[in-house]
């Protein structure tokens, strides 16, 4: 098969990953010794770091071929596709020729399993090594690892890759059982667990040590995954709904520092199992888990607070109609207005349209003088969202707090033609 038709089944096949958004990381100084790539330059972009550079990435597995027969994936076993598998100098040839052509800036690598765990990991280790030792390429590797891979090949693996990822699939185990029999969720933990052991193990290792003259300088040992690890749920395959969702993603933030998890809604595939939904779930689902995923990263949320059970009024799914934020204060009119001349960082991030930056931004401000409406213009920030929440010398809300179901069709936003197939 020429490498072209390879090229077009394989980056197809890779397309249901999302969690392929590029670390922001630096470059590993190869350039300065003569060395090709890099993560710092601007090519033809698809994803945005952090801090909101854009970079591509040549985006493939290295096989489609597969020995597991997970319901919702396009490249089971008993999936009816084309077929292709790329040598490992093949996918290293693509690389290095699509990065000196300005098309990219990195490789994210992914497969299918092919004989087993091991045999894959250490196809996909192979390239990357080759890349970094044989080519000198410093540009961005992201590397989809396998959970039932050896220790020894997940530690080769983030010696070479900046970022590791290894996708959880489901939210519980029950899905993963029904749906994905041969996919063992300790299994996956356990794998998540070594990467997370030893990123933290490297990071203490290469903290500057405090020397005496006597004593010599330590040797620091090599970066490991220095843009760590990240997951992937799939939305709407299965009956999960939106609490335990955001339940496994606050339990793998906590138990292995997870990075990011991506949450992918399930698409339709050729020849589905009766097991699987026949339509996919709204695209707005998905956006509004991004939300809620944001509020339990950097805005003090508990998953009970975001998405509360029947026990607390709640359904276990999110509000598609209005932000998880807005949706918590319209729950909870009796925590506002809030005074933003007072009040503490923590009530502050509750606020509805205001964000993290514009936060430290009033706290910095009011320690020279008390806030006014004039002064909230120059936030730039949603003031039509804001107003009804927020209390200062020149302002207060009134009585909108008193009927939150008014005040929640005020400010939802009207749905677009597009929601409205969604």
């Amino acid at each position: 098969m020429q490498i072209t038709r390879k090229l077009a089944i394989l980056a197809d096949a890779a397309k249901y990953d999302a969690s392929c958004a590029s670390s922001g990381a630096g470059g590993r100084n190869s350039l300065k010794s003569g060395g090709i790539g890099s993560t710092e330059g601007m090519g033809i972009c698809h994803s945005y770091t952090p801090d909101g550079r854009c970079v591509s990435l040549l985006k493939i597995l290295l096989t489609n071929f597969c020995i597991y027969d997970c319901a919702y994936c396009v490249n089971r076993v008993s999936s009816n596709v084309p077929r292709a598998r790329f040598a490992v100098d093949e996918v290293v040839r693509l690389t290095l020729d699509f990065y000196k052509r300005n098309y990219i800036e990195g490789l994210f690598l992914s497969s299918g399993i092919i004989r087993n765990g091991d045999y894959t990991m250490e196809q996909l280790v192979e390239v990357a090594r080759s890349l970094r030792e044989d080519h000198r390429f410093a540009g961005y590797i992201h590397l989809k690892t396998i959970p039932e891979a050896s220790p020894e090949l997940l530690a080769l693996a983030g010696r070479y890759a900046d970022r590791l990822s290894i996708n959880i699939e489901l939210p519980t185990e029950d899905g993963l059982k029904k749906l994905a029999p041969e996919k063992q969720l300790p299994g996956i933990r356990a794998a998540m667990g070594t990467v997370s052991a030893k990123i933290e193990e490297t990071l203490e290792a290469r903290k500057p040590a405090t020397t005496s003259n006597a004593t010599p300088k330590r040797r620091r040992p090599p970066r490991y995954a220095p843009a760590g690890q990240s997951t992937q749920m799939i939305v709407g395959a299965d009956d999960a709904d939106d609490r335990s969702i955001l339940l496994t993603s606050s339990g793998l933030y906590g138990d292995f520092r997870m990075r990011r998890v991506y949450y992918s809604g399930f698409s339709p595939i050729p020849d589905a199992s009766s097991s699987l939904p026949v339509k996919p779930p709204p695209l707005l689902r998905e956006h509004r888990l991004y939300q809620a995923d944001w509020l339990l990263r950097f805005y003090e949320f508990g998953v009970e607070e975001i998405a509360p059970d029947a026990k607390a009024g709640g359904s276990g799914m999110l509000d598609l109609d209005i932000d998880p934020k807005l949706a918590w204060a319209l729950r909870h009119p009796e925590k506002f207005p809030v005074n933003l001349n007072t009040a503490p960082r923590e009530m502050l991030l509750r606020v509805p349209g205001l964000g993290t930056r514009n936060v430290d931004r009033i706290l910095i401000a009011r320690r020279h003088g008390r806030l006014r409406m004039e002064d909230m213009a120059r936030l730039r920030a949603p003031l039509q969202k804001m107003l009804p929440f927020i209390q200062l010398p020149d302002h207060h809300p009134r009585k909108r707090l008193d009927d939150p179901a008014t005040l929640r069709a005020q400010l939802a936003p009207k749905p677009r033609q597009q929601d409205l197939f969604a």
